[in-house]
């Protein structure tokens, strides 16, 4: 049977063992049917050489009648920039590794050919049912195939931790029931910034006691997005704790900080999973800080983000905004989440703002906060606070004031 006779069942079966060709909803005039099984053939190769996990597929280059994939095994990146390894030491450095898994994965031929010798791998030669076309979508999805059956490193991500108090002393039950709260509050607040056209793709890991949640976009608008999607996710906690007295809804604590980390697909069964796990320094600080967060806390890190924004004077990066002016530029376009309704009311303000002393005449500092972990390991964060005020309707006050900090956290 030809492939153009297929029928609509049969297109549903091809979607379905390839998720990525989702993304050619709407433009089957651009691409037809045969491209379709062109990739989800592509889809099925690259499965073979992931080999369950054993191997990372790094980069991958246009080939006639086909591609060219590097596949090497999951121990190698290590093993290419660990001074012990005998075969490539002194040809491959720890930050060539590190670009190879950043951005964009497609090599020309001669990269490809450069890259390989380094590497002392051969690459795979993939032959394909038809030819590339070379369609813009066509490229993104193979870009999105590789990232699945390999690792990437982001330099510059903004990450919130999400933790609820005293998860470790609830029942198993009630560990569900408030796990599915914050679940919930995660999808709510994201449908509400969709209704005030504020896009956020977010993605979320267990962190065991809440979660990791990032926005898979970047840039600084990405970033900001984020900040303001912690803040609605607290909002619509605060609002649900306080109309039940049962233990179904979570008290929080949450942090916020920018850094590098690495994102990757575990294997699930025989398939890598479709969602993604992050790890590196931005995680690893964010669960030193959150240990010494108050309940109901908001904590922010002391991060140098450093992703260039093309929506900004080039002048101005996002390299020279600190934690202290992200706050400020993040303050300043809040003006698009007015509107917005909680419990029926509707949002007139939002302020968002680092705690510090008051200095009188209505001014006030901003405090640094010194925190040791248990490691004996310190580090700067800074106390925040959201007020969201409402048409009618009492202020959502959100985080914690100054003067009530904890102990165990000191000034800087």
């Amino acid at each position: 049977m030809e492939l153009d006779d297929l029928s609509q069942s049969g297109i549903r079966r091809i979607a379905d063992f390839s998720p990525y060709l989702d993304q050619l909803a709407g433009l089957a005039q651009e691409m037809g049917l045969r491209q379709r099984s062109n990739l989800v053939h592509l889809e099925q190769c690259l499965h073979r050489h992931w080999s369950l996990g054993q191997n990372n597929i790094l980069s991958w280059a246009p080939l006639d009648g086909g591609l060219l994939i590097l596949v090497v095994p999951h121990y190698a990146i290590a093993d290419y920039t660990s001074p012990q390894s005998g075969n490539n030491t002194g040809r491959v450095s720890a930050r060539f590794i590190t670009e190879l898994i950043s951005g964009e994965r497609q090599l020309s031929l001669s990269q490809m050919q450069k890259v390989a010798r380094l590497l002392e791998v051969e690459p795979k030669v993939l032959n394909l049912r038809q030819p590339l076309t070379g369609h813009p979508v066509e490229t993104q999805i193979i870009e999105k195939m590789i990232r699945r059956y390999g690792i990437n490193y982001v330099a510059s991500r903004a990450v919130t931790l999400f933790d609820i108090v005293g998860f470790s002393l609830l029942t198993p039950f009630e560990q569900m029931t408030q796990l599915n709260s914050l679940a919930y509050s995660l999808n709510s607040a994201h449908a509400k910034m969709l209704e005030q056209d504020v896009g956020i793709n977010f993605a979320r890991s267990s962190s065991g006691d809440g979660f990791y949640v990032w926005n898979r976009d970047d840039g600084l608008e990405a970033n900001v997005n984020l900040y303001h999607f912690m803040h609605i996710v607290l909002a619509d906690n605060a609002i649900a704790r306080s109309k039940t007295t049962s233990k179904a809804v979570p008290r929080l604590r949450a942090c916020f900080h920018v850094g590098a980390c690495y994102e990757f697909h575990q294997a699930e069964g025989l398939n890598p999973t479709m969602h993604d796990f992050i790890v590196g320094d931005v995680t690893i600080e964010l669960a030193r800080m959150i240990d010494a967060a108050l309940p109901g806390q908001i904590l922010v890190g002391d991060f140098l983000a450093d992703i260039a924004d093309e929506y900004i004077d080039p002048a101005q990066t996002q390299a020279n905004l600190d934690a202290v002016t992200f706050l400020q530029r993040a303050q300043g376009n809040l003006s698009k989440l007015s509107g917005m309704e909680f419990s029926g009311e509707r949002v007139t303000a939002i302020k968002c703002y680092l705690t510090g002393e008051n200095m009188g005449g209505g001014q006030f500092n901003i405090r640094r906060l010194h925190i040791t972990d248990k490691h004996g390991l310190s580090r700067v964060a800074y106390n925040a606070k959201v007020n969201i005020y409402r048409e009618t309707a009492q202020p959502i006050l959100l985080g914690i004031e100054d003067r009530k900090l904890a102990l165990a956290i000191t000034p800087a």
